[in-house]
């Protein structure tokens, strides 16, 4: 078997002739909400989704910014009744709705996407478990500096694209668990020492940026 980085997710789009929809949201609007049922699997077309989390105290988090060709929902594969999370469109995007059943069928009808599909899943878990370890060992600005990185796919094997689109301090804050303020001052900082630029696009991520990361 290949690895998964050659997994085409887009493949989805041609080996199913029943059971998808497509959607485009605006900045957002949610795509679906924690709590509903947990019916369908989707798929990001273009354009960038939000994952969030709201404690049963209303204190809410983001838990994941989730780029073009990427997965989302798949809880319901697993026997999950409801939505864990509320996923959100972060940009204007277009998203394929495709229902559990579909799914299901395809899975078992073609071993072959199923266990790229899989290995796509379980490498994306890895990236989820090493955030924690992120979250739980480093400094709040390793933690911005890393997810600068990985929204600008450097260290990936897909090609990095330094240019990220804008993204509120906000949303980078609850990312990584600090507070707006710190973001900003982080930012600056890294602008002053040459590791990011912004222009009229978004924000510039020079690979230079991962000295942050591996300074103790």
């Amino acid at each position: 078997m290949e690895p998964a980085a050659s997994f085409d997710p887009r493949l989805l789009l041609t080996k199913l002739s029943v059971g998808k929809t497509s959607r485009e949201y605006l900045v957002d609007e949610s795509v679906f909400s924690q709590g509903d049922p947990a019916d369908a699997v989707f798929y990001v077309q273009s354009g960038r989704v939000k994952l969030t989390v709201v404690s049963k105290s209303g204190k809410e988090a983001v838990v994941a910014i989730l780029p073009q060709d990427s997965f989302f929902g798949e809880g319901c594969l697993a026997g999950q009744p409801l939505r864990m999370a509320t996923a959100s469109a972060e940009q204007k995007s277009t998203v394929i709705r495709v229902e559990k059943q579909a799914m299901v069928d395809l899975l078992h009808k073609d071993p072959e996407f199923a266990e790229r599909f899989l290995a796509f899943l379980l490498s994306r878990n890895i990236r989820m478990e090493a955030d924690l370890v992120d979250h739980l060992f480093n400094s709040s600005e390793k933690r911005l500096a890393r997810l600068l990185l990985l929204l600008a796919n450097f260290g990936q094997e897909s090609k990095p694209i330094p240019l990220i689109a804008k993204m509120s301090q906000e949303t980078l804050a609850e990312m990584i668990g600090t507070t707006r303020s710190r973001v900003n001052f982080f930012l600056n900082r890294f602008r002053e020492l040459g590791f990011i630029d912004y222009n009229s696009g978004g924000m510039h991520v020079h690979s230079s940026l991962v000295s942050v990361v591996l300074h103790d």
